[in-house]
This record gives C-alpha cells, sequence and structure tokens, in this order.
C-alpha cells in the first residue's frame, strides 16, 4: 500500500510507526509518494531500516528536476540500508509540477526518461557510467558502486503512453501504472509493456497496479471525497488517455469503494487483466475506521496470495 505519511510530532517517526503497523497486518510492502516536504528514497530506507522484513519503495520520483547519478546514489544508500528491500519507482510527473517549480521544461519526456534509465541501470549495475546524451549527461569520475546495496535496485516506472511504455519495457524492470483501470491493463499496458520487453530480450516486465480503494459502508460520502482527491488527474492529458482507455469518464470512476466482498472483487479483476501485484492507495480516503479496514483486508490478501 502507499503509506500516508502524516503527523504533528515528527512526521518521520510517524511514518514509521505506521509501517510498523503494515508489517503487522500482514501487508507485504509500502510505497512512499515523492513530496516537497519529504525525501520518498530517504524516508523509504528509514522505514525499511526500522521495520525488518518489509519491502519499501517509491511510488514514484519524477525524473525532471532530478540527476540519475544523485537518484543512483540514494537507491543505494536505500539498499543497504534495508538489507536488499528496496524498490526504486520513477515517473515523468506532470507539466503542472515541473515547468513552474524547477524552472525546467517539460519538453521530450519520453526522450528524457529513456536517457535517465539508461545512465541509471549502468551506474546501479557497476558503479561506473559514461553517458552523454541529447537531454543528460552522466560520468562518473570515481566507482561509485556502494557495498551493501544487494542486490541491484530493481527499477520501476510510472509508464502509462505507448512511449513510455516501450522505453520502460525496454530499460526498466516493470511498470507502476496509477487510475489505469482492469481494461486499460489488459488492452494497453501489459501487451505494449511485454512487446517491447521481449524484443530487447528482457524478462517479462512486472505490471504493479496502483488502485486507489477503500473498505466502508459509506460509499456516497467517500465517493464525493475521492472526486475531490482525484480531479486533479482528470486536467493532466496522460491520466485523460489512461481513465478513457479504462472506459470511465473520470478519475474518481476508477476509485474501488464498498465492503471487504466488493475490494477484494476488484484486486481480483486487476489480477485477471495482468498485473503481477497490486499496491493500495487512498486507503484513508474514509477516516480511521474504514482505513483499519482496509489495512486488515490487504494483509489478509497478502496471505492469501503469499
Amino acid at each position: 500500500m502507499v503509506l500516508s505519511v502524516t503527523g504533528t510530532a515528527n512526521a518521520v517517526d510517524s511514518a514509521v510507526e505506521r509501517g510498523r503497523r503494515a508489517a503487522e497486518e500482514g501487508i507485504g510492502s509500502v510505497w512512499l509518494a515523492q513530496r516537497f516536504d519529504y525525501d520518498a528514497v530517504a524516508l523509504a530506507g528509514i522505514i525499511g531500516r526500522e521495520v525488518p522484513g518489509l519491502t519499501v519503495g517509491t511510488s514514484v520520483v519524477p525524473v525532471f528536476g532530478r540527476h540519475p547519478l544523485l537518484v543512483g546514489a540514494q537507491a543505494q544508500t536505500a539498499q543497504a540500508a534495508t538489507g536488499g528491500r528496496f524498490q526504486l519507482g520513477l515517473g515523468l510527473g506532470a507539466r503542472a509540477f515541473v515547468e513552474p517549480v524547477f524552472g525546467t521544461p517539460f519538453e521530450r519526456p519520453a526522450a528524457r526518461l529513456r536517457e535517465f534509465l539508461t545512465a541509471l541501470r549502468a551506474f546501479l549495475a557497476d558503479g561506473e557510467v559514461e553517458f552523454e546524451g541529447e537531454l543528460i549527461t552522466a560520468s562518473t569520475p570515481i566507482p561509485g558502486k556502494l557495498a551493501g546495496a544487494e542486490p541491484p535496485v530493481p527499477v520501476l516506472v510510472a509508464a502509462l503512453g505507448p512511449q513510455s511504455l516501450r522505453v520502460t519495457g525496454e530499460l526498466a524492470d516493470g511498470t507502476l501504472p496509477y487510475l489505469a483501470g482492469p481494461k486499460a491493463l489488459a488492452e494497453h499496458i501489459v501487451p505494449g509493456l511485454t512487446a517491447a520487453a521481449e524484443a530487447a530480450g528482457r524478462p517479462r516486465p512486472r505490471v504493479i497496479a496502483v488502485l486507489p480503494a477503500v473498505v466502508t459502508d459509506k460509499v456516497d460520502e467517500t465517493r464525493e471525497e475521492a472526486a475531490r482527491q482525484t480531479a486533479f488527474y482528470d486536467q493532466v492529458p496522460s491520466y485523460q488517455r489512461v481513465i478513457a482507455l479504462s472506459g470511465a469518464e473520470r478519475a474518481v470512476d476508477l476509485v474501488e469503494i464498498g465492503d471487504e466482498e466488493a475490494i477484494a472483487a476488484a484486486v481480483a479483476r486487476y489480477f485477471d487483466a495482468g498485473a503481477t501485484e497490486v499496491v493500495f492507495s487512498q486507503t484513508d480516503l474514509a477516516g480511521p475506521e474504514a482505513a483499519d479496514r482496509t489495512w486488515k483486508l490487504i494483509g489478509e490478501l497478502n496471505k492469501q496470495r503469499s
């Protein structure tokens, strides 16, 4: 599940406690979204070190405004800190959080993703890279391999469009699509990703569906809140496309809200569509009681598939 980071005293301490509780519920992994108040890679490494056995990851760190050598060093540090339980999720982000924030034009995103992944994978594999592309240059003046950062960090990409899926299939270990329903997974994401990986001679990629879902009896009230929280995605072209490919009109149509049986059935539809893993997000949409029910269900579903 994607872990919400809250807390008025110390947000890092609060995140560690929530990670510990997730592990106690039987949840297999927690994922951290990148925000402006904390660093997702650093926080994932802290949680993973403090909570033995829990897999941690980022969902997702945008590549715009970042350099593959710096992200690679962060990822290696988290991997060593967690004893090999860290997973790096990357993404392109959205123009609204790039151009006015970093002053960087949101141009040629697929090309930037390709160059970023090319340099990053070389660095993570060998600790050394000499890469000069059109958009990114990466050169290690001294070796950068970190002792203890084993196995090599898995690299995942929140890819939605045909070009980014092609790049992901060729260069990454899998994808982390959000707001991509079963129809979009089965008909577009899984076939495109798999074909690209096969053409590149790479193993079958992981498909980690990020599913906004909450267990609650207050369906109508929760859907109103879900509509408010997901309205931003209705304005982003890449999400508009994948929402339409999912057979939906708005992002909120892809938020699963209902009792345990309904949510379990929704999860099954994602696996049937080709997902290899499902990560819950927005589990706190309907307050603490609903979050408790949702966490318990995630733990139960995880145990059933283990």
